[in-house]
């Protein structure tokens, strides 16, 4: 049985501290590793610089130093990547038939584009799965 529950902002204040609202983010790990945030609490940044680790998210202190993603990101990028650039060099080649180097001008810097914008969100992705799942580093127990 559901219990009526009023709720008053006043009750949310701390004494002597007014109330600070915070952006919601979202509450699956997945999105907040897509979105760059830490799979923890969604409040503190997951990255440093472009593909470097925070050592610990500033908002909850969780400590981002022991992920390690490895080469995992950088195997679906270049999957969908060259997928993206092959397929579009190819359909350029016998739709419009333009001179090799024409291709290799549209669609390299294109495929470049697209994997340096998916890398970042796939290797956020694979840290947030593995703070998921607990994943640690494998231990041989004597």
């Amino acid at each position: 049985m559901a219990v009526p529950l009023r709720l008053h902002l006043r009750d949310l204040r701390r004494r002597g501290r007014p109330l600070t609202i915070r952006p919601p983010f979202p509450a699956n790990p997945l999105l907040r590793g897509l979105i760059g945030r830490c799979p923890n609490c969604g409040g503190g940044r997951l990255f440093a610089g472009f593909l470097t680790v925070a050592p610990a998210c500033e908002a909850c202190a969780y400590d981002l130093a022991k992920a390690d993603s490895g080469d995992g990101p950088a195997i679906f990028v270049i999957l969908i990547g060259g997928f993206f650039g092959a397929f579009g060099a190819l359909f350029t080649e016998f739709t419009v038939h333009p001179p090799v180097w024409a291709t290799l001008l549209i669609w390299l810097p294109l495929t470049l584009v697209v994997c340096l914008a998916l890398l970042r969100p796939f290797k956020g992705v694979m840290l947030a799965a593995q703070f998921m799942n607990n994943a640690a580093e494998a231990r041989r127990d004597d």
